[in-house]
């Protein structure tokens, strides 16, 4: 059994960032199939895919992903005007409206078959304790704030 790991022992594997030098801002990110109105989702899509993309080995299976976020409030906020004038609301904006949707299709895309962990704050101390208890060899943190998000992909690391 490894000995407990505490956030000061994760080390950082590989990044990813919205925007980049080069990135069209005011056109956002790329679209995501099956996503609409809100960027949110191709936020997260697309930093994870920079982070994974930029490792020299493809990440181990067992990696699990943390979300990072006060969730998709543009289509919070679709749905919520629209429930008050009295509108249909598509269902597409359920499926989205659920954080885990996004990290689940990340998931499938890289093939990482560890936890999913959603949360509003933090990340790092979700990160450690999955490593820590064996439920993963790596972490994706993907934090998602209004129009930037960031992810890292985080592993054990060895204390000099």
């Amino acid at each position: 059994m490894r000995p407990a790991l505490e956030v000061h022992d994760l080390v950082v594997l590989g990044e990813g960032y919205w925007p980049e030098p080069g990135d069209d801002v005011e056109a956002g990110p790329p679209a995501l199939p099956g996503f609409v109105l809100s960027t949110f989702n191709p936020l997260a899509a697309v930093v994870a895919d920079r982070c994974l993309s930029a490792l020299p080995e493809p990440p181990s299976r067992n990696t699990g992903i943390v979300l990072v976020s006060d969730g998709d409030l543009t289509s919070a906020e679709h749905v919520r005007r629209a429930v008050a004038e009295g509108k249909r609301i598509g269902p597409l904006f359920f499926f989205q409206s659920v954080p885990n949707s996004v990290a689940g299709l990340i998931a499938a895309k890289w093939d990482l078959r560890g936890p999913v962990v959603c949360v509003t704050d933090g990340g790092l101390d979700e990160a450690a304790l999955l490593i820590g208890d064996g439920d993963a060899d790596q972490v994706l943190i993907v934090d998602i704030d209004a129009e930037q998000a960031t992810a890292r992909i985080v592993s054990w690391g060895v204390r000099t």
